[in-house]
């Protein structure tokens, strides 16, 4: 005899899934989007000011890639869950491939933000050419 308790219906679980699933990638898209608009308002700004300075550009595309690295983050989150219930091997080998190239995406990024940081940091710690040390 074999007892049997069920939960939750597995068609309510995958509905109530899809529906969480759906709320992370929107929120991984909002993040980016809003990403988007902000780096673009910064690059506006920058070039009404007349500051198109690279260490200026830089410091939107190190805040952009925060941003993308973060909404990249929601989004692959939102593909596990999509298959946390009873996942077919179809479904594990998609989620593979689409963790595989996100998360080489994050990498890329964040190496690319942590180079742009150094940049940043070494031209706020350099004096300008022709600068004048102080007198000792």
């Amino acid at each position: 005899m074999t007892l049997s308790v069920e939960v939750l219906p597995e068609s309510t679980l995958r509905d109530a899934i899809g529906l969480l699933v759906r709320l992370i990638e929107s929120a991984g898209a909002l993040i980016i989007f809003i990403g988007a608009v902000w780096a673009f308002v910064q690059f506006v700004r920058a070039g009404i000011r007349g500051r198109g300075k690279v260490a200026g550009f830089n410091r939107i595309r190190l805040s952009l890639g925060r941003f993308l690295v973060l909404g990249l983050e929601f989004q692959l989150a939102g593909d596990v869950l999509r298959t946390a219930v009873a996942p077919s091997f179809a479904e594990i080998g998609q989620l593979a491939a689409i963790a595989a190239i996100r998360t080489a995406l994050n990498y890329f990024l964040g190496r690319e933000i942590a180079q742009e940081r150094a940049e940043i940091e070494r031209s706020e710690t350099t004096p300008p050419p022709g600068a004048k040390g102080l007198p000792t």
